[in-house]
């Protein structure tokens, strides 16, 4: 009685939401996030032009192995955050996506929506025993470093690729602070602040296309004065790390992230490459930094 299957018709199901939410109802609209793409102006017009309360639960957010490209979802993260009052939030694991569900149901004043991935569980991660209420626009250091040259914001999935490249760097002499956003609108313009204030350079890391995560990050640091230069401040180095200009083919989701340079190794090579350009040499042989 509170379950629609309106089939493969994902235009109808978004306007079909909208109208539940107008009638006040609480709907969660459960697309893969690629098919979303078919309801986009249902989406702009009927939902958020109207300010509805319409949950999008997105599934097989990145890439996802099996189905090929046409069921990636590669593109939200960049056709989604340019949407006025839209709230996006991206979980890193199943604790994560148990309270970003709860969170959704309480926001009752615009449109959200909520990405993940195809897969199994972690089954590592201690499950909440009540469900959290999340504060939009609050992200959470995971990992503090000791020595402020690095900062890796991860947004989704991509954070444990994220902390094993921390745990590689460490091997280099390189203590990175790990970030995991957890909104992608709104940001978390603190401690965005705190990482480009308190940190040498920042990686951000995504499982979406250029026009992501990356660009809402890159905007709030222009607009904040991060990324100037002048006298007595040395503006934040900064590199983004997205799903790349071109196609991924069918395989593994380990491989596909292999082949679009997302995995952990990756992760390193850029952040060696960035703290190099700042400045700090990186004896990758002899596992030590030298500033």
């Amino acid at each position: 009685e509170r379950t629609f299957d309106v089939g493969i018709a994902e235009q109808h199901a978004v306007t079909f939401a909208a109208g539940m939410a107008a009638g006040g109802l609480k709907p969660f609209c459960s697309i893969y996030s690629t098919f979303l793409q078919r309801g986009y102006d249902q989406l702009v017009h009927d939902v958020a032009l109207q300010k509805l309360p319409v949950r999008f639960i997105l599934d097989r957010a990145g890439l996802v192995g099996a189905d090929g490209a046409t069921h990636g979802g590669t593109f939200d993260l960049s056709f989604l955050s340019c949407i006025p009052d839209m709230m996006i939030c991206a979980s890193s694991d199943e604790a994560e996506l148990v309270n970003m569900i709860h969170t959704l149901a309480k926001i009752d004043d615009c449109p959200t929506a909520l990405r993940f991935p195809r897969g199994d569980i972690y089954g590592d991660v201690e499950m909440p025993v009540e469900p959290r209420f999340l504060e939009p626009g609050k992200g959470r250091i995971v990992r503090e470093g000791r020595d402020g040259s690095l900062a890796i914001l991860s947004c989704g999935d991509r954070l444990r690729e994220s902390l094993k490249a921390a745990d590689e760097l460490e091997k280099l002499g390189i203590s990175a602070t790990v970030a995991d956003a957890r909104w992608v609108k709104p940001l978390d313009i603190k401690m965005l602040g705190w990482l480009a204030t308190d940190h040498r350079a920042i990686i951000t890391v995504e499982e979406n296309s250029i026009g992501g995560f990356s660009a809402q990050v890159h905007q709030a640091l222009f607009e904040g004065g991060y990324l100037d230069a002048y006298a007595g401040h040395t503006p934040v180095a900064l590199r983004s790390m997205t799903l790349p200009d071109r196609w991924i083919d069918h395989n593994d989701p380990y491989l596909q992230y292999d082949d679009a340079e997302l995995n952990a190794k990756h992760i390193v090579a850029k952040a060696v490459a960035l703290l190099e350009r700042v400045g700090k040499k990186v004896d990758v042989d002899a596992g030590a930094i030298v500033s």
